[in-house]
């Protein structure tokens, strides 16, 4: 399976270039997310390499159209799918099988004074995280809701 080619992505209008790459380890029913960067924002290219994944980005620029809209998608070993989280956009997945690894690209840094996390349930986004009983950590289980949350203004 080829991952990365930086002409196919050019063509499609992706970065060609990524600053670093992040491999997560998961167990059943943890939902991480949802995180983004405020001030060196990033964009993810996400895919799962071992198990299963409901992926989610949320659009967090208030002057979108389509603010506190989110988008998922099923990512798995199997189905060998990607998904592009641009930046400013907040990202999270919850593990559907037993465990999971997570691998993605990222086109900057991690910049650990902006990192910033909003509430993975917050009802305006009213996410389906396809989990009966989500184990959190005490970051994101504490996270502001849209509306308190710090978020991209341009």
């Amino acid at each position: 399976m080829e991952t990365y080619n930086a002409e196919v992505f050019r063509a499609a209008g992706l970065p060609d270039a990524f600053a670093q790459d992040n491999h997560s380890y998961s167990t059943a029913g943890v939902v991480r997310g949802l995180h983004y960067q405020l001030h060196e924002p990033q964009g993810k290219l996400v895919r799962c390499t071992k198990g299963r994944i409901f992926d989610v980005a949320v659009d967090i620029r208030c002057d979108s159209p389509s603010f506190g809209q989110w988008f998922g998608t099923e990512l798995s070993a199997e189905n060998g799918h990607m998904l592009w989280i641009p930046p400013k956009f907040a990202h999270g997945f919850s593990v559907l099988s037993e465990d999971a690894e997570v691998v993605y690209k990222c086109t900057t840094l991690w910049h650990q004074p902006s990192d910033r996390s909003l509430l993975w349930n917050d009802p305006e986004l009213a996410i389906d995280w396809r989990v009966a009983s989500p184990s959190l950590s005490p970051k994101d289980a504490s996270a502001p809701g849209l509306r308190e949350a710090e978020v991209f203004t341009s």
